[in-house]
């Protein structure tokens, strides 16, 4: 299937790692140019490197903090000047995890700014470039953890709940101007989250943690959150979710919160 994808021009925030990079790498597959957004520079370049194997016409990456608004502009300034227009922005970024009597304003500050407003500033920022455009999607990423609550998830959840909330108006407010407005709500992934962060706690519990089944053991054990496969999902099976989305091809899809979480009761 052809998804129209072809010399169009996309941003992934959070486009360095993960499901981010498997999102983005899979855009630049059908051939769209990529700029990738996120902190840290060694990541950036890995992925811009990554694009162009792909098949990007262009790859940028982009050093940005997602909690600056000045930053998040200037990103996208440097996004302008090398495309007068911009078809694609998928939103990637999230919060870290914690229970309701660990968290501080702070905390719950932090987890808002990195799971809401981050994408506020991102789409803000963006709007002038896919208003251009003679065709544009924004997609973002929930969770599927909104409508399956865990304590251990507390301002993870809300922050990621809101940006769903938020998904929804932008779809209404942006209707009329064509640009369609989806989120897609991921169950849990295989990603840095687990083999980086989470490596030694899950070996501690005699688990790999680079193993799909030992790491959905994990989280369904400390969130209560099994999925029926059986195991965790691939960022390489969220990608092609996103990516349809993100395309030309779907012209009627806008406003849809997609779960794709291995099976489970969130409807």
């Amino acid at each position: 299937m052809d998804l129209g994808l072809d010399g169009a021009h996309a941003v992934v925030a959070g486009g360095s790692k993960g499901m981010g990079l498997a999102i983005a790498t899979a855009l630049a597959a059908e051939g769209a140019s990529v700029a990738v957004m996120a902190r840290g520079a060694a990541a950036i370049d890995e992925a811009v490197q990554a694009l162009k194997a792909a098949g990007a016409p262009q790859a940028l990456g982009i050093s940005v903090d997602m909690t600056d608004d000045a930053s998040v502009s200037a990103a996208f300034t440097e996004v302008a000047s090398q495309w007068d227009q911009l078809n694609v922005l998928v939103h990637t970024v999230g919060p870290g995890v914690g229970a309701f009597e660990d968290l501080d304003d702070d905390a719950w500050q932090e987890a808002l700014d990195l799971g809401t407003l981050s994408a506020v500033r991102s789409v803000r920022a963006a709007l002038p470039l896919l208003r251009a455009a003679p065709w544009a999607r924004i997609v973002t990423l929930a969770a599927h953890s909104i409508r399956r609550q865990s304590p251990g998830l507390v301002a993870y959840t809300a922050a990621k709940a809101a940006l769903a909330s938020l998904t929804k108006n932008l779809a209404k407010s942006l209707a009329s101007e064509e640009i369609l407005v989806n989120c897609v709500c991921p169950g849990t992934i295989l990603g840095a989250g687990f083999t980086e962060i989470l490596r030694d706690t899950l070996a501690e519990e005699g688990l790999d943690a680079s193993d799909p089944r030992d790491v959905m053991t994990y989280v369904k054990n400390h969130y209560g959150h099994p999925a029926d496969l059986g195991r965790a999902g691939l960022p390489e099976e969220i990608a092609p979710i996103a990516v349809f989305l993100a395309s030309r091809r779907n012209t009627y899809v806008t406003g849809a919160t997609v779960n794709a979480d291995g099976g489970s009761d969130f409807v």
